[in-house]
């Protein structure tokens, strides 16, 4: 079992292994297994990255968020600018269908909303503009349309997770309430979370997932 300052080592080495990361400008704290990470980063890229780098950190039980993006001069746009290059982006993007998605930017921070028909045209959508210059923040209100009945989720999703999770599979349940699903249970890693997570949204037909799964180390 990890101490919290075996955790926060290797926190703090996985941030400054990601070359997309100015680690320096992150502090890392951590109590009882829960990360917070504080500082300033030069992009909301920036900030998801070293969001994730933690999370790749076994022993880590749960994340909070106080980075601020604070935007060097060559890089602030006005909103106007930044809307138009969220639209290109997703005009270009073979995963949507056209004008399936609606774009709001104020201060910088990006709002999608509309409706898919998939999971991954959703998480899609909010990638491809977390990287544009300007951004300061993205809020995915993308719902999901149900495509076929429901009725078949409940056992397409269980299928998944013993395809990935392997004997873990066993200790997740799937609960199916119309169309959103409630994963529970307990795995080992994160990534095995993620997984499970991840098989949840891609199975047609999901509009929202509630992970109550934990990770026990």
């Amino acid at each position: 079992m990890k101490t919290d300052s075996d955790i926060q080592k290797d926190v703090i080495a996985e941030l400054n292994w990601e070359p997309s990361i100015s680690a320096e400008q992150i502090g890392v704290t951590v109590k009882d297994g829960i990360v917070t990470l504080t500082g300033h980063v030069r992009s909301f890229a920036e900030k998801w990255e070293s969001e994730q780098a933690a999370m790749r950190v076994s022993g880590v039980r749960a994340l909070a968020v106080e980075i601020d993006v604070t935007l060097p001069g060559s890089s602030q746009r006005h909103d106007g600018d930044i809307a138009r290059s969220v639209e290109n982006v997703l005009e270009w993007a073979s995963y949507l269908p056209k004008d399936s998605v609606s774009v709001m930017v104020e201060n910088g921070w990006i709002t999608l909303t509309g409706e898919v028909e998939w999971g991954y045209q959703r998480q899609a959508a909010v990638a491809a503009v977390r990287y544009l210059m300007g951004v300061t923040g993205v809020s995915d209100n993308i719902t999901i349309r149900p495509s076929i009945s429901i009725s078949a989720v409940k056992a397409d999703i269980e299928a998944a997770l013993k395809r990935g999770a392997k004997a873990d599979a066993e200790k997740i349940s799937v609960a199916v309430h119309g169309s959103d699903v409630t994963l529970t249970g307990t795995v080992r890693s994160w990534q095995e979370r993620h997984l499970a997570r991840t098989s949840a949204w891609s199975t047609p037909g999901v509009r929202n997932v509630v992970d109550n799964i934990n990770v026990i180390f």
